[in-house]
C-alpha cells in the first residue's frame, strides 16, 4: 500500500519536544491537535522512538471504529517498513494481527477493557493512547476511568495520553489532574463553507439526490478541483448516492468509491488510497476522524449519521439516523482543507445550522448502559454508582439496566455476575440478544434468533397504518404465524428477499423494501458472531415453541397477561399496565411477551402504553425457565363499591398475577388496616365516633402539651389509625363496624392513672365562683373556652384555670339571646370597663332580665 503522504511533513511533529519534556515528569497527557495533523499515526511512533515505552513495553492505541483501527495500523506498519503483526499490529473483535514483538498495538475501545477481566494490571502495556476521545464512546469513557484507577494503585508507571481535535478540556483537565496539556496548532488550509438556500423535505428530496445535484453544481461553478468526499449516514444511503452520481454528467469518468465499516478490507483500502484521475468517495462518519484521504478538496455533507441510542420501545440500543452536531460538521468540513484550500457544501440551511447542538451527546447519556454495567461488575466493581465516571449514566437508566440484568439472569441476587452473565459478555450485542443467542444454542434456534435480532436493529419492517386490506392480504400470503408477530416479521423478510426486495411487491404487503434490504447483512454478521463463539448453527428448522422460548429469554421483563378476553388490556411484570396492539397476531393469547413497549402521549396528558411485536407464551415455560421468580401470596383489597375487604390467593411471576382464587375470610390484620384507612379517608363513618370522642382526644393532647413531664401519650394521625385498627379488628365490612363502641377503645391508649389526671386537670365541666357548672369546649390546636350568659356570671369575679394553672380559660360572654357580646380572659376588666356600656344597650332590649 502506498503512503498517503510523507510523515515528515505532518504538522504534529512540531510538538515532539514538548511531548518528550512532558513525559519525563507526568504520566497523564492531554493533547489537542487539529484534524489531519497526523496525531493518530505519529504520536504512538514518537512514544516508541523516544523511549517512553521502555525496552519491551507496548503502546495500545484505542480507536472508536474498527475501520480506522485496521487502516491506521497498516499505515504505521508501512511507515516503519514492517509487516502487520510484527512491530505494529491491530486487534478488533474476532480479528487479531498481533505478535510477540508488537510494540504499537491499535485496538477498538472495548478490547482493552475486556482484557482487564483476565489481566487486571495489563502486564506489558507501558502506555495507553485514547485517540479521537471527543467521540465519547461508552467503552472509551470507562476504559479511561479504569486506566486512571490502575495508575493510582498498582501501575503508577502507566502512561495515559488522551487526544483529539476537539477535546473538551474544561471537562477533562480536572478529571485527569494532575496532567500536562499540549496543544498543536497544525497547518490547516482555509475551507469555505456553503449552505443550501432552502431545506430538504424528506422523501421528495432524499439526501442522495441532493448530494448528486450539489456535486453537479460544484463542478459547474469550478468548486470540484481535486477529489470529493460525500458524507452519508449508512451503507444504503451510500449505495443510492453512488447510483445517483452515475446518472450525473458531471461525475462521468470519476471513480466512485464507497467507504463504510462493513466493506471488505480491499474495498476500504481502495477508497482511501491515491488513485489516478478524479475520485469521489461516499462515506459514513468513519471518514470524519482518524483517517485522512489525500487530495480531498470538496466535501458534501448530508448532515446525517447513524447514532447509537437507547430505544425505550424496543428495550435495546438501536442505530437511528439523526442530525449531526456543529462540532461534527466542522470535523467533516476540515477534511477538505488538509493539503490545499477547500470547499464544503452542507445540505442544510444556515437557519438549520443555528438550531443544531454544539457537541454530540456522550454515548453514556444516550444508550442503555446494561452491557457496560455488566462488564464493570465482571471487573469486580460492586458499586457501579460510585464508579469514577467522567459523566455517569442517568440514574433512571442505571436503575433500569441493573433491573434488566437481574431479569436476564446475568446478575445473581447479590448483584454479582453469574456464570451466564460472564458468558453473555463474549457477544458484542445488547445483553437481551446475547441471552437469546445462548438460549438459541440450547434449543437449535440460532438462525431465526439471529434474524430476529437483525430485524430489530433497523427501521420498522412494516409500513405504519397500512390499511385493513393490506394487513389481511399480508396474513393470507404469509400464512399462520403461530401466535407471534415476530414470526410474521421473519416471514415478511423472507418474502421480500425471495422477491429481490422489489418495491412494488413489498408495498402490496405493507413491507418497507429499503428496511428489509438492510436486514440481510446484519443477519450474516450475527451468524458469524454466533459461529465465532462456537454456537451450533442448526441446519434443520426449529420448532416454533423453541423460538418463542428464546424470545422469552431475552424479554422476560416484558411478560404480560391479558386482563380479560373482551379487551386488549394487559398487566405486565413489575407492576405495569398496557394494551396489546389491535393488529397483533397474539391477540388470542392469555400470556404473552412483548418485544416493544410504546409510550404514546394523549391529548389529555395521559400516556397510552402499547404492546407490540408480541409472542404468545405459556405459564409452564415461565416455571421451567424462571422457577425462582414465582411466588404464592395472599392479596387483600378494599372494595369501595361493596364497602368491604376482599382477599384472594395469588400465584405471581415477578409481581404479575397469573392465577387467583378468592378466600372466604381475609386476614384479620390486613382487613383491619384497610377498614381503618377507609374510615380515615371518609369512605365509612362510625356512628359512635362523635363529639365526646373528639373532646376526649383534644383534652389529652392539650394536657400533654402543657405538662410534658407527665409523658402522656397523644392522639396524632398514627395513633388514630392504630385505634381504628383496634376497633375494626375481627371485621371485614363497613356493616360490621358501623355501630361499634368507640370511646372505651380510644381511652385505652392511657392507663387508668393517666385518665384520672386528665379528668382532674382537663375536666369536661368547670365550677364557677357562683357555684354554677359550665361545659368546657376543647378543640385540636386551639385554646379551650367556656360560654355563659351575663346573668349566669353575676357573682363571678375571676376565671378558673386548667392543668394546675398552666392553661387559662377563655370566656365567651353571651347576651340573653345566647349571642356573643364579648370574648375575654380578663373578667375583672370586663366588669369594670365594658359591662356598663353593654348593660345600657342590652337592658333596653331585654328589660325583663335581671341586671345588676
Amino acid at each position: 500500500m502506498e503512503k498517503f503522504y510523507s510523515s515528515s511533513m505532518l504538522p504534529i511533529h512540531e510538538i515532539q519536544p514538548r511531548l518528550a519534556k512532558a513525559i519525563k515528569h507526568a504520566k497523564r497527557i492531554l493533547l489537542s491537535a487539529p484534524t489531519g495533523s497526523g496525531k493518530s499515526t505519529q504520536i504512538p511512533q514518537m512514544l516508541l522512538d523516544m523511549g517512553a515505552l521502555g525496552t519491551q513495553g507496548r503502546v495500545v492505541v484505542l480507536q472508536p471504529r474498527r475501520l480506522a483501527t485496521r487502516m491506521l495500523a497498516e499505515r504505521v506498519a508501512q511507515e516503519r517498513g514492517g509487516n502487520l503483526g510484527d512491530e505494529v499490529g491491530y486487534q478488533i473483535r474476532f480479528e487479531s494481527h498481533i505478535g510477540a514483538d508488537t510494540r504499537i498495538q491499535f485496538e477498538t475501545e472495548g478490547i482493552l477493557l475486556r482484557r482487564m477481566l483476565s489481566e487486571p494490571t495489563l502486564p506489558g502495556v507501558a502506555a495507553i493512547v485514547f485517540d479521537e476521545f471527543h467521540e465519547r464512546h461508552v467503552y472509551g469513557d470507562v476504559t479511561l476511568a479504569q486506566a486512571l484507577e490502575l495508575q493510582r494503585t498498582s501501575r503508577p508507571d502507566l502512561l495515559v495520553v488522551v487526544m483529539s481535535a476537539t477535546l473538551d478540556t474544561r471537562l477533562l483537565e480536572p478529571y485527569l489532574a494532575p496532567c500536562e496539556l499540549i496543544r498543536s496548532e497544525g497547518r490547516m488550509h482555509p475551507v469555505e463553507v456553503a449552505y443550501l438556500s432552502r431545506p430538504l423535505h424528506g422523501d421528495p428530496e432524499p439526501p442522495w439526490e441532493a448530494a448528486a445535484a450539489a456535486y453537479e453544481n460544484a463542478v459547474r461553478n469550478g468548486r470540484a478541483e481535486g477529489d470529493t468526499l460525500i458524507f452519508m449516514p449508512g451503507a444504503y444511503e451510500i449505495q443510492r448516492t453512488i447510483e445517483a452520481l452515475r446518472h450525473t454528467p458531471a461525475a462521468k469518468g470519476a471513480l466512485l468509491l464507497p467507504l463504510h465499516g462493513e466493506l471488505p478490507p480491499q474495498e476500504q483500502d481502495a477508497a482511501v488510497s491515491p488513485q489516478t484521475g478524479r475520485k469521489i468517495v461516499v462515506a459514513t462518519n468513519v471518514a470524519e476522524t482518524s483517517l485522512t484521504i489525500e487530495g480531498i478538496r470538496l466535501v458534501i455533507d448530508s448532515g446525517l449519521a447513524r447514532v447509537a441510542r437507547f430505544d425505550p420501545w424496543r428495550g435495546i440500543n438501536t442505530l437511528l439516523v439523526e442530525h449531526i452536531s456543529k462540532a461534527s460538521a466542522d470535523q467533516r468540513a476540515g477534511r477538505a482543507g488538509r493539503t490545499a484550500p477547500g470547499y464544503a457544501l452542507r445540505l442544510w440551511t444556515e437557519a438549520e445550522q443555528a438550531g443544531r447542538a454544539e457537541q454530540d451527546v456522550p454515548e453514556i447519556k444516550r444508550v442503555d448502559p446494561a452491557e457496560i454495567l455488566l462488564t464493570l461488575k465482571a471487573l469486580g466493581i460492586e458499586d457501579v454508582e460510585a464508579f469514577p465516571w467522567l459523566e455517569p449514566p442517568e440514574p433512571k437508566a442505571m436503575e433500569r439496566a441493573l433491573g434488566l440484568l437481574h431479569d436476564l439472569g446475568a446478575l445473581d441476587a447479590a448483584g454479582r455476575p453469574s456464570p451466564l452473565g460472564l458468558r453473555m459478555l463474549c457477544f458484542p450485542l445488547h445483553p437481551r440478544y446475547s441471552r437469546m443467542l445462548l438460549a438459541a444454542a440450547e434449543r437449535g434456534a440460532v438462525r431465526p434468533i439471529a434474524l430476529i435480532a437483525a430485524i430489530a436493529q433497523g427501521r420498522p419492517l412494516f409500513v405504519r397504518n397500512a390499511g385493513k386490506q393490506t394487513v389481511e392480504q399480508r396474513r393470507d400470503i404469509l400464512g399462520d404465524t403461530g401466535g407471534s408477530d415476530l414470526f410474521l416479521l421473519m416471514r415478511a423478510w423472507h418474502y421480500a428477499r425471495n422477491n429481490r426486495f422489489d418495491v412494488g411487491r413489498c408495498r402490496r404487503l405493507g413491507i418497507h423494501a429499503a428496511a428489509a434490504r438492510q436486514v440481510g447483512p446484519l443477519w450474516e454478521r450475527f451468524l458469524r458472531i454466533a459461529e465465532s463463539q462456537r454456537l451450533p448453527v442448526e441446519t434443520a428448522a426449529p420448532e416454533d415453541e423453541d423460538i418463542a422460548k428464546c424470545i422469552l429469554a431475552g424479554f422476560s421483563d416484558q411478560v404480560a397477561r391479558r386482563l380479560d378476553k373482551g379487551t386488549l388490556r394487559c398487566e405486565l411484570v413489575h407492576g405495569r399496565r398496557g394494551e396489546l396492539a389491535r393488529d397483533s397476531i397474539a391477540d388470542e393469547a392469555d400470556l404473552l411477551v412483548a418485544n416493544e413497549i410504546h409510550e404514546i402521549g394523549r391529548g389529555d396528558g395521559e400516556l397510552q402504553v402499547l404492546l407490540t411485536q408480541a409472542t404468545a407464551i405459556q405459564e409452564a415455560w415461565l416455571r421451567d425457565l424462571y422457577p425462582d421468580d414465582f411466588a404464592d401470596q395472599t392479596s387483600v383489597q378494599w372494595d369501595s363499591a361493596a364497602r368491604r375487604v376482599t382477599a384472594r390467593r395469588e400465584t405471581t411471576f415477578r409481581g404479575l398475577v397469573l392465577t387467583a382464587k378468592p378466600l372466604e375470610s381475609p386476614p384479620a390484620e390486613e382487613a383491619a388496616r384497610l377498614l381503618a384507612k377507609a374510615v380515615l379517608h371518609g369512605e365509612c363513618t362510625l356512628k359512635e365516633w362523635g363529639h365526646a370522642v373528639e373532646q376526649w382526644m383534644a383534652r389529652v393532647n392539650l394536657l400533654a402539651e402543657a405538662w410534658p413531664e407527665w409523658a402522656l401519650p397523644t392522639y396524632d394521625e398514627a395513633a388514630r389509625e392504630l385505634l381504628l385498627q383496634q376497633i375494626c379488628h375481627g371485621s371485614a365490612s363497613y356493616k360490621d363496624i358501623k355501630t361499634k363502641p368507640v370511646l372505651h377503645t380510644v381511652k385505652s391508649l392511657l392507663s387508668p392513672a393517666q385518665q384520672a389526671l386528665v379528668d382532674q386537670h382537663a375536666p369536661e365541666r368547670v365550677e364557677l365562683a357562683n357555684e354554677r357548672k359550665v361545659n368546657i369546649h376543647y378543640a385540636q390546636a386551639a385554646q379551650p373556652f367556656i360560654s355563659a350568659r351575663i346573668q349566669e356570671l353575676f357573682g363571678v369575679d375571676r376565671l378558673p384555670t386548667l392543668a394546675a394553672g398552666r392553661i387559662p380559660l377563655t370566656l365567651h360572654i353571651l347576651a340573653p339571646s345566647h349571642r356573643p357580646v364579648q370574648i375575654t380572659r380578663d373578667l375583672p376588666g370586663f366588669w369594670r370597663d365594658h359591662y356598663p356600656r353593654i348593660k345600657q344597650e342590652l337592658q333596653r332590649k331585654y328589660p325583663k332580665h335581671e341586671w345588676r
